[in-house]
């Protein structure tokens, strides 16, 4: 089995609370774009200790290439699951996200650029 087969998008159960949602807002404080990734935008994910986001990672797309932009690390009870990350969008053709819940697994989706 690979990593790849265990990883949930849109088509399955449970979307709405664990896909991250990929938004380019703008950004006064720098001349990057500003990505935003939510998880449970429209459906609040559990914020507990028994049920949680782990983890975002945020991934871009150039020349065919995986490249890893930033990860964030979130606690059980504490940790919103939406983070902003200031990214140079110049030759990403796509946006990546991954997310982990404790129980239900990894989670992602992607955004064209």
């Amino acid at each position: 089995m690979t990593l790849g087969e265990l990883i949930k998008g849109a088509s399955q159960e449970g979307k709405e609370k664990h896909v991250p949602v990929i938004e380019l807002i703008e950004c006064n404080e720098c001349c990057k774009n500003a990505v935003k990734i939510t998880v449970g935008k429209d459906v609040a994910h559990p914020n507990t200790l028994e049920h949680h986001i782990k983890w975002v990672a945020l991934f871009g797309v150039k020349n065919g290439v995986a490249v890893h932009i930033a990860t964030f690390d979130l606690g059980p009870t504490f940790g919103v699951p939406t983070v902003i990350a200031h990214v140079n969008t110049d030759g990403l053709s796509e946006l990546i996200a991954v997310e982990y819940c404790n129980i239900h697994g990894l989670w992602e989706s992607s955004l064209s650029l």
